[in-house]
């Protein structure tokens, strides 16, 4: 008799969370735009680790408790959050900046979900930019997924859907995928793979994004592999895992 393979589903939005079986499943969170591209990108360029709170005073008190060897960063509706001195771009933490440091970081959607789902088995971030480890890690690791997408408010977001699409995509061969959201979600990623930059553009997200000048931050975030990382969340802190 075949031996039963752990279920692959996907949370369109952290409103959805509470319907799925978090406590007996790996939860990847993602945040395409740009939480979860801009933390496997830093731990790639030799950051220590990322400590993700939900408000900017958090974030500055844990700065300042840290000292000099910390950064304090985040933003809201795409911004650079007031009172912090940098944002949520992959680009603003090439490796000579952020190696061996530790960044504090706060965003509109990513944390928030990263919180909630605290009592899963394993948290780990995903994003374009790191796609290939974390296919590799779930399907090492043999075990229940729940993909969940940080959307937008609570809003289904594009980008986060297509990142969701593209996991199913690579991995379903090894998984148990009865799931609509998860269908959609890959069935999105087929018809946009060959043109995801161009198809992006009507997302309402890269709109909010461009206004600021940041099709640049876009482009990197939707290109896989640039920092092939797993960002794993263990004790209030995402470290790169060994």
């Amino acid at each position: 008799m075949e031996q039963q393979k752990p279920t692959l589903e996907v949370c369109l939005s952290p409103a959805l969370l509470h319907l799925y079986d978090v406590k007996n499943s790996i939860v990847v969170i993602i945040d395409v735009l740009r939480a979860t591209s801009t933390i496997c990108t830093v731990l790639y360029n030799g950051a220590a680790r990322v400590i993700p709170v939900a408000s900017v005073p958090e974030c500055i008190s844990i700065g300042e408790q840290l000292g000099a060897n910390a950064i304090t960063a985040g933003e809201r509706d795409g911004r650079i959050a007031e009172g912090l001195l940098h944002g949520n771009s992959p680009f603003e933490y090439p490796r000579e900046f952020i190696q061996d440091k530790t960044l504090v970081l706060t965003t509109t959607n990513g944390t928030k979900l990263l919180h909630m789902a605290k009592d899963a088995i394993a948290i780990i971030t995903g994003s374009f930019p790191n796609l290939s480890a974390v296919c590799d890690y779930l399907v090492a690791q043999g075990k229940p997924v729940i993909l969940g997408c940080a959307a937008w408010k609570d809003r289904v977001n594009m980008e986060d859907t297509l990142f969701a699409g593209a996991v199913v995509s690579r991995i379903r061969e090894h998984f148990t995928v009865d799931c609509d959201s998860a269908i959609a979600a890959e069935t999105l990623y087929q018809v946009s793979k060959d043109n995801i930059q161009e198809i992006m553009k009507q997302a309402s997200h890269y709109r909010r994004l461009a206004k600021f000048g940041l099709e640049k931050d876009i482009q990197y975030c939707l290109t896989p592999d640039g920092a092939n990382v797993l960002p794993i969340y263990r004790d209030g802190e995402l470290v790169a895992a060994e």
